[in-house]
């Protein structure tokens, strides 16, 4: 590919330029009043019934304007990636622009991190009474762990294990129980694991997009997963290193699609979707953008034996030693209404849910979504449409998500591995360092004027 890609010569009369972004603004606008509106009403509902289990809905956080050491920094990784992030993600060489959207990524998800500081912001997130890290102890013996891991996910059940470790298979806290193994233990190891990781799935969207449309709107999309708004949550949860894991399988299952050493990306692509199935019960939904990647790809039948090869790994594994994936998720259903899931109103989340994904992708997603759907309903070029088929395959896994009443609240983290998949439609915008600045505008305001519960 040529290391130097000019922007494509603007076909459209000047009309029709204000007409669109008349129509994006209408879309972003739309969103920020559904999201007045899920804190309004969700206010209402919290004070008069408490079945929200929200201090500051639609998010889990409450209000609490403040400072912290991160904020210099992340208002000058901010400023430097509206004002030079367009024009460096064209003239990088693509070598260098991955790891430079990595690296900026890292750099913006650290900097809101520690804005409230590095106990409270990165060291002590995993370590709360509901987290991953309470539970290490009590893998000592890690095959009989898992043998009993499903007698412990009930309320009423011996030792039951908190909320997030009984909501996900164990694969999540077994990460968390190697790194302790290997000495990175206690809060803060696993937060900085979580960032590094994590922040590695912009670089993962940016290579599919690559490998199934072209380099050109990669490169557009590149200053957008950088400065991405999710990155608020990125830092720090374990959602984060879950969404890195998902983005990977999808990244190495779109060059495997594309012939690239189809054998080898398709198996490691098999091996963490496996993984990813035993991180979350709700990664199941990774094969709705699977299966888009799966028609968007040329060589569709060379790769599938090794796929299903390596994603066999995880759960043959698994199961071998004793855990029973089937049974611990449905156990996790009745858990999950014993419960805050079974008093949070469906009627609510299931559109407040939405407001969420609003802050955690930004207005200027919100408005490529709009012109990429445009793009599907007037047949533009074969690269947007293959690109607005990416993102509708992302979208409609999310939305499954949302109306299967499974994730009622808190999916400004839950639903990462899914949302970052809609950033690539910022690639269809125009002036993007407005849509830039916008974006970097609400993760600064709602990381000073909230304290998120992640």
């Amino acid at each position: 590919m040529t290391r130097d890609l000019p922007e494509a010569p603007e076909l459209h009369p000047p009309e029709t330029r204000d007409r669109d972004l008349r129509r994006d603004l209408y879309a972003a606008a739309a969103a920020a009043l559904l999201v007045a509106v899920a804190a309004v009403v969700g206010t209402v509902i919290q004070h008069r019934h408490g079945t929200l289990r929200v201090n500051w809905p639609p998010l889990l956080a409450d209000w609490q304007p403040h400072l912290g050491p991160g904020t210099p920094a992340a208002i000058a990784v901010a400023a430097v990636v509206v004002t030079y992030g367009p024009a460096l993600a064209v003239r990088l060489p693509w070598r260098s622009l991955l790891p430079a959207t990595w690296a900026t990524g890292m750099a913006w998800t650290w900097s809101l991190a520690l804005v409230d500081g590095w106990r409270r912001g990165v060291a002590e997130q995993l370590t709360t009474a509901h987290e991953y890290l309470r539970a290490v102890d009590r893998f000592q013996d890690i095959p009989a762990t898992l043998r009993g891991f499903s007698d412990h996910i009930l309320l009423g059940s011996p030792d039951n294990w908190p909320a997030h470790v009984a909501g996900h298979p164990p694969g999540a806290t077994l990460t968390f129980v190697l790194l302790d193994r290997i000495g990175l233990s206690g809060g803060g190891w696993a937060g900085a694991w979580c960032i590094t990781v994590g922040t590695t799935a912009a670089v993962a969207v940016l290579v599919a997009v690559r490998a199934l449309t072209d380099e050109r709107l990669a490169r557009r999309a590149a200053p957008f997963l950088a400065l991405a708004p999710a990155a608020v949550w990125m830092g720090t949860s374990a959602d984060g290193y879950f969404a890195a894991v998902a983005a990977w399988a999808v990244a190495l299952l779109a060059l495997a699609v594309t012939g690239h050493r189809p054998g080898w990306t398709a198996l490691a692509s098999g091996l963490l979707f496996g993984w990813a199935a035993y991180l979350s019960y709700g990664l199941t939904l990774l094969a709705v953008i699977a299966a888009v990647v799966l028609l968007l790809g040329s060589h569709r039948v060379r790769p599938l034996p090794f796929l299903l090869a390596g994603f066999l790994v995880a759960p043959v594994t698994f199961t071998v030693v004793g855990f029973d994936w089937w049974e611990a998720y449905r156990l996790l259903v009745t858990r999950y209404y014993q419960g805050v899931g079974g008093v949070r109103p469906y009627g609510y989340w299931v559109w407040a849910n939405l407001a969420c994904t609003v802050l955690i992708v930004g207005p200027a997603t919100v408005a490529g979504l709009r012109r990429a759907g445009a793009a599907l309903l007037r047949r533009a070029e074969a690269t947007q449409v293959r690109s607005a088929l990416l993102v509708l395959g992302a979208l409609v896994a999310l939305l499954v998500a949302d109306l299967s009443g499974m994730s009622k609240a808190e999916t400004e983290r839950i639903w990462l591995p899914f949302a970052l998949w809609l950033l690539p439609a910022c690639a269809f915008l125009r002036g993007p360092r407005g849509w830039l600045a916008a974006q970097a505008a609400l993760a600064l305001l709602v990381n000073h004027l909230l304290l998120t519960g992640w």
